[in-house]
């Protein structure tokens, strides 16, 4: 049995998703709470890896259960859950992660067959949250929400945001990995300020490499506030090459939004697409 995980964390105390020794990670923490419970080896599939201090409001993964872990799921569930022991994962997980925790299971189904939480999405989307002297520093939103110094032209960076739309070699803005390659569909992005004022910027996009989407809002921070011009975000992408003209924001201020995927009959040709790709760069 594939079940698929819907998740939510704060980013803050956690040393980004994958595993590490000695180290507290979201997958760590999620596959250790549901060993408790399920027994035997727990091996999580990720969507998309966020690094240290990164949130997620809807991140996905995906687990497989061997015959004895699906037999305790149903043999442990109350006799009131059994009409869905699946679903009811979640509330357990959420249980063993203990009261006000960081990080919970929102939601728990069975996947859907073909459904692979990384290779079968089609885009992820990200938000980003920027507060200047505009909106001000909020104490209560000081832990997803980079402060900047100064008045930034929110128009300048919205244009400077489109204007990267598309299928391009994103070197620039990524670091470097060896034989990882740095081409991506940039779906959506664009800069609006919220009720409070607050710089929200939103960014879709088939994939991202490492630190794209903090480089991306970074150089348009430096669009808005006068130290790049709203050409320059485009040619330092044509540039294909890492610059110091402006500066990759923190992770703080970075949540994962959403993982879209196609419809049941597509996943797993999707998921066999992707591999194709990936095997081939």
């Amino acid at each position: 049995m594939r079940i698929r995980l819907d998740i939510a964390y704060d980013g803050t105390h956690f040393r980004g998703w994958a595993r590490q020794p000695g180290l507290r990670t979201v997958q760590g923490a999620l596959e250790d709470a549901i060993a408790r419970i399920l027994g035997g080896e727990v091996s999580l599939v990720v969507a998309g890896r966020t690094d240290a201090g990164v949130h997620a409001h809807g991140q996905v993964a995906h687990l497989d259960l061997d015959a004895a872990q699906e037999e305790r799921l149903r043999a442990t569930t109350r006799r009131d859950e059994a009409s869905d022991p699946v679903g009811r994962l979640a509330h357990r997980v959420r249980g063993a992660l203990g009261a006000y925790s960081d990080l919970a299971v929102r939601r728990t189904t069975v996947a859907p067959d073909g459904f692979d939480a990384r290779f079968s999405a089609v885009w992820r989307r990200y938000e980003y949250r920027v507060a200047d002297d505009v909106s001000g520093y909020d104490p209560l939103e000081r832990l997803r929400t980079t402060t900047v110094r100064g008045r930034l032209d929110v128009a300048r960076m919205d244009a400077a945001a489109r204007s990267l739309v598309g299928l391009h070699d994103f070197a620039a803005y990524c670091k470097a990995r060896e034989e990882a390659t740095t081409i991506r569909t940039l779906l959506v992005f664009q800069w609006r300020r919220d009720a409070e004022g607050v710089l929200v910027a939103d960014v879709k996009a088939d994939a991202f490499c490492h630190s794209m989407v903090r480089a991306l809002v970074g150089a348009c921070v430096a669009v808005g506030a006068g130290r790049l011009e709203v050409a320059d975000v485009a040619r330092l992408r044509d540039d294909a090459e890492r610059t110091s003209g402006f500066t990759v924001l923190a992770a703080r201020g970075l949540t994962l939004r959403e993982i879209g995927y196609p419809a049941d009959d597509l996943l797993a040709a999707r998921a066999e697409q992707t591999r194709a790709r990936r095997d081939a760069g």
